[in-house]
């Protein structure tokens, strides 16, 4: 069985997949954000899974807080289990492995479309620049240290591009007026077609 933690990993997906990434998990979500699904009978019979796995998900999930139990007020021995803010907050990311499933996955087409209750349109999921409010190419996405914590056991994975690279190294030569190497000079990702 594989482990539930990435403990050499800095980053926020890996700390997500932890609490998420288990299967079933999503879908445990998925039912009970959009399908209403509140009883563990519920998500047994419509996701078809083993009592003891949904039992072990729908614990962690009240652990991690993404859910809470109540007493159903017609029988104090049944509780149902209800999403939290935390909980709730995973509809995006439902939605947009939705689109991608349906994208890569769905060649018939999308089994389930998400819809606006307001207005009757489509949602959809999209990236776009806080200070331009532009949707950017997946190559122009890139990242740049957070504050959040950076100790790890190993030598933490460069996931800045040459273009992010060279970008930072302009802006600190700008700040400290001292020379700086070429695109072409700075150390280069493996794998990664630079167009060079």
């Amino acid at each position: 069985m594989l482990g539930r933690t990435y403990e050499r990993e800095n980053c926020s997906a890996a700390r997500a997949l932890e609490i998420v990434g288990q299967r079933w998990s999503l879908l445990i979500i998925r039912n009970a954000m959009f399908a209403g699904s509140t009883r563990f009978t519920e998500f047994e019979r419509t996701l078809g899974i083993a009592p003891n796995i949904l039992s072990s998900r729908l614990d962690w999930f009240v652990e991690a807080g993404l859910m809470r139990t109540q007493p159903l007020t017609s029988d104090h021995e049944t509780r149902e289990y209800v999403l939290t803010r935390k909980g709730l907050d995973l509809q995006p990311v439902i939605i947009a492995l939705t689109e991608w499933g349906d994208r890569w996955a769905a060649p018939q087409g999308p089994p389930i479309i998400y819809e606006h209750e307001g207005c009757g349109g489509r949602i959809h999921q999209h990236l776009s620049g806080a200070d331009c409010d532009t949707a950017p190419a997946p190559a122009q996405v890139t990242t740049l240290s957070g504050p959040g914590p950076h100790t790890v056991s190993h030598q933490p994975v460069n996931l800045q591009s040459p273009a992010s690279r060279y970008r930072r190294a302009r802006a600190d030569q700008q700040r400290d007026q001292r020379p700086v190497a070429s695109r072409r000079d700075l150390p280069q990702r493996s794998g990664v077609d630079r167009g060079t």
